[in-house]
């Protein structure tokens, strides 16, 4: 059974916009932070974006202004608007989320995301 369920990857011009969804698990207790990392191809996995149990949001620099992360309490999810997209964003996206409850990060399966023409 997954405990994050990624969606909304795929293939975009560059320019364009996508919005990934991450549904997180009801078994998972005491979510403090929420958030999106994603990897590139012969890179290493970076943070994206992270927002707080107290709505406090984080952005790498390479995604200010075009990205925002939000969450949605009542469905458990948490979501990632990317809009004005280019080629370097093309990488497999992550949804984290850690539990204070737990003591332990939790990480989705990943979602691709190709900008291309």
């Amino acid at each position: 059974q997954e405990r994050l369920v990624e969606s909304g990857g795929g293939l975009v011009q560059p320019g364009g916009s996508l919005r990934l969804s991450c549904a997180v698990s009801r078994s998972i207790f005491n979510i403090n932070v929420m958030g999106w990392y994603r990897q590139a191809p012969g890179k290493e996995r970076e943070l994206v974006a992270t927002i707080t149990s107290g709505r406090g949001t984080n952005y790498a620099d390479s995604v200010k202004g075009r990205f925002t992360i939000s969450a949605d309490n009542a469905q458990n999810t948490v979501y990632l608007q990317m809009n004005s997209l280019k080629p370097e964003d093309t990488a497999v996206y992550y949804c984290n989320v850690f539990s204070t409850f737990y003591g332990r990060n939790y990480w989705g399966q990943g979602t691709q995301v190709t900008v291309s023409s």
